[in-house]
């Protein structure tokens, strides 16, 4: 075991534990914080998303040892009480059924967002391939993205349309 130093939502946090141990791991287990999920284990379906200095990163395969930077994570996104455009645009979209996968799915729309505010169509689908959804909200997701890129949605939630309050 090693002391490790992880600035994790702006606070900087000094762990004991192997070099070897999944970042995922820290931030849920001795961090406290339940925004990234354990999904495959194996960085492929994007459950355990957060971002290291701006990328999109698979905690569920990054070792602590190799982590340096800023780590944010879905509880990191709120300022002071406020949702982050891309949380609040998941809401009036209406873009989680389980949920299980927003938390990846979000935290790689962020990321997308702020290298690219403006993305089209096909970067969306491009951007957010590795972020899988079982219950195929794909559609949602890719307005809610268009909604905070300033693209032609609505502007009103998806249920308002639907008839359904």
């Amino acid at each position: 075991m090693s002391n490790v130093t992880l600035n994790v939502n702006g606070t900087t946090h000094t762990v004991d534990a192997e070099p070897s141990t999944p970042l995922l791991y820290i931030l849920r287990n001795d961090l406290g914080l339940r925004g990234p999920r354990f999904g495959c284990g194996l960085g492929q379906c994007g459950a355990c998303t957060v971002i290291i200095d701006g990328m999109a990163t698979r905690s569920c395969v990054t070792r602590i040892s190799r982590v340096q930077g800023e780590i944010t994570t879905l509880e990191g996104l709120v300022k002071d009480g406020t949702l982050d455009p891309v949380q609040q645009a998941w809401i009036d979209e209406q873009v989680p059924q389980c949920g299980f996968c927003q938390n990846g799915q979000i935290m790689t729309a962020k990321a997308l967002l702020d290298k690219n505010p403006n993305p089209t169509d096909t970067e969306i689908r491009e951007g957010m391939a590795g972020a899988l959804c079982r219950c195929m909200t794909y559609y949602r997701v890719q307005a809610a993205i268009k909604r905070v890129a300033g693209g032609v949605v609505t502007g009103e939630p998806v249920a308002a349309k639907g008839g359904v309050e």
